[in-house]
């Protein structure tokens, strides 16, 4: 229950929404202080996904600052096409928001051309949470140590390297596959139904070679069972300051060549400009807190400097126009 501080602290907010309101279209709805319940934030994965793991992190301090509880629903399936629909379709009055990775909303158009929403019409992205990026691992018994030295090996061994991925479509075949392109390497694309029986066989030497994401990968990397060549994503991870990125493996070729595994907020679309800025604000916050950070990084997850909500709507839509380039070409389809 808000004591008498909690009350005055969110006064000024409250009022600052309700003047925005005015010109809004429906402003007489939002005269109000926001929020004045319960903010409900829908994961459209399983538990333990990046996107939980960054909600659950988020959702308590979150709490603290809003003055209301802010509850986790996990509303999966259809690679996040669900969860996202539900809140695609619900009221656009910052209540019910969507935590999630790209691959609903930069991916997943691209392979499914039925989709029970627009990923661009639909959604107002809020602010970006965190990312983690996609390590390129190998067996320890794999005669390569550095990427260099590995397109090296797959010049003059034309036709023999295989890749394992999680699945067709899925960022660690996608992340492997602009890594083909930019090097002109030729990797032949082993899918695999889930990371433990990828893992499986990359650490018995069965397959040479995989990106995958750090929540999944790191640990066999620090208990030695394989070694990580270099991380897809654009900056070395505070994480795991020791690998190198593809830019600084000096190909020039990966010069420009980063993938990030992120995760971001999403309101429904003709959510208030005020409500969104105001959210925005608070996550930032959070997105500051070193206790978050600490829960975050603690389930390997890099957490973003604050933007604002245009910053993350342009981030967005480059997102989106890049993974169309590079999905394009091989004709993924969805199953």
């Amino acid at each position: 229950m808000p004591n008498a501080n909690s009350s005055r602290r969110w006064l000024i907010p409250g009022l600052f929404l309700a003047m925005c309101a005015l010109s809004l279209p429906g402003g007489s709805v939002w005269a109000q202080a926001f929020p004045n319940k319960v903010v409900r934030i829908v994961v459209p994965f399983p538990p333990g996904n990046a996107s939980d793991v960054a909600a659950r992190a988020l959702s308590d301090k979150l709490s603290q600052r809003l003055g209301q509880p802010v509850i986790i629903e996990n509303k999966a399936g259809a690679a996040g096409a669900l969860g996202a629909e539900f809140v695609a379709k619900a009221a656009p009055d910052g209540y019910t928001l969507m935590i999630t990775s790209l691959s609903p909303i930069v991916i997943s158009p691209h392979i499914n051309k039925k989709l029970p929403y627009d990923a661009l019409k639909d959604f107002v992205p809020v602010a970006r949470i965190g990312y983690t990026g996609m390590i390129l691992v190998v067996p320890t018994n794999f005669p390569v140590n550095t990427v260099p030295e590995l397109l090296a090996y797959a010049k003059n061994n034309p036709g023999k390297l295989d890749y394992a991925s999680v699945g067709a479509g899925t960022l660690s075949m996608l992340t492997m596959e602009v890594f083909k392109k930019s090097t002109n390497t030729d990797i032949q694309h082993v899918p695999y139904k889930g990371s433990a029986q990828a893992m499986t066989d990359l650490i018995g030497g069965t397959i040479p070679l995989m990106f995958d994401g750090m929540t999944s990968s790191y640990s066999h990397v620090k208990a030695g069972k394989l070694k990580a060549l270099a991380i897809s994503a654009a900056k070395r991870s505070e994480l795991a300051p020791e690998i190198p990125t593809l830019r600084e493996t000096g190909i020039t070729s990966l010069l420009d060549v980063s993938v990030d595994g992120w995760t971001g907020i999403f309101a429904p679309q003709g959510t208030p400009v005020a409500v969104v800025n105001f959210l925005n604000q608070e996550i930032n916050k959070v997105l500051e807190d070193p206790e978050f950070k600490k829960r975050a990084n603690g389930q390997s997850l890099d957490v973003y400097t604050p933007s604002t909500p245009a910053q993350f709507t342009d981030y967005v839509k480059t997102e989106y126009n890049r993974w169309s380039d590079i999905i394009k070409p091989l004709k993924i389809e969805a199953n």
